[in-house]
């Protein structure tokens, strides 16, 4: 019987063909992901947002030789991973050491920092998010393709004090590693749930959420809407926007000026603006 009172055993692994290797480098296949209910954290300040936010992971893949000791990465200042490798063992979280080759054989980022977290999979139902009070705000997006933009979009929906984050029709999923490592750990701290257009839209219209979607296709600037209430501000797909469901339930449809040659913005920048107006309105009243 294992005394609670001491640690897991922890484990070492050198080699970069090890089997359980293996198993991590499947979580990168949204297939597994949803087959296993896992996903990967990596990252000192993605794991730490991930603790913060109440994810305790299952297994943590450390590799001390890629640690900072100084607890910087160039002029960043990062933290220190052993500081949070020794709040693991605290959770009593396994911890499973690896060589440098190993690690980076399932590191999926540049300069990886050494910290590796198997974590229970993204996201919640749209039953399960939470609609209190007068000014709900929601953020939807519709078809976003890019786990770089959903990740974006998530830091600022963190950033802007955001209720919620509905993907509808989503391409990728709340626990590509990709869109976990493009929020920064947000993902795990703003709820954030998947649906079809027709779920979201009837999630809206039963919760009594107004709904703002942006769009080349009127004069209405983003500016001159009401955001106080409960609200939801949209935005669509990379290549071709919102589309005409989305745009024929919309209470208003709002535009961003655009004054150069190009006839679009980066979705989640325009996320972002349309965001900030509302947390502008909102600060004012």
């Amino acid at each position: 019987m294992t005394n609670p009172t001491h640690p897991p055993r922890e484990l070492t692994i050198a080699s970069a063909s090890n089997p359980r290797l293996k198993s991590l480098l499947g979580l990168r296949r949204r297939r597994t992901r949803e087959e296993t209910g896992q996903t990967l954290v990596e990252g000192y300040e993605e794991i730490g947002l991930a603790l913060s936010s109440g994810v305790r992971p299952g297994t943590v893949y450390v590799c001390e030789e890629l640690f900072s000791p100084a607890g910087r990465a160039g002029s960043q200042d990062i933290g220190h991973q052993s500081d949070l490798l020794a709040r693991l063992r605290d959770d009593r979280v396994e911890v499973v050491h690896l060589s440098r080759s190993a690690f980076k054989k399932v590191s999926y980022r540049e300069g990886p920092d050494g910290l590796l977290a198997v974590v229970d999979r993204v996201g919640v139902s749209l039953a399960d998010l939470r609609v209190d009070g007068p000014d709900h705000l929601t953020l939807l997006s519709q078809g976003v393709e890019k786990p770089g933009n959903l990740g974006a979009m998530l830091r600022t929906a963190d950033a802007a004090g955001v209720d919620a984050v509905v993907a509808a029709d989503p391409v990728t999923d709340w626990g590509n590693p990709n869109v976990v490592r493009a929020s920064k750990g947000t993902v795990f701290a703003v709820p954030a749930a998947s649906a079809t257009t027709a779920e979201a839209l009837e999630w809206l219209q039963a919760n009594d959420i107004r709904l703002v979607v942006t769009t080349p296709e009127t004069d209405l600037l983003h500016t001159d809407v009401d955001y106080t209430g409960r609200v939801a501000i949209a935005v669509g797909s990379e290549k071709h926007g919102a589309d005409r469901t989305l745009l024929d339930a919309a209470t208003h449809r709002v535009r961003i000026p655009m004054r150069g040659k190009a006839n679009s913005l980066n979705v989640a920048a325009s996320a972002a603006i349309v965001l900030y107006e509302a947390v502008r309105q909102r600060d004012s009243r």
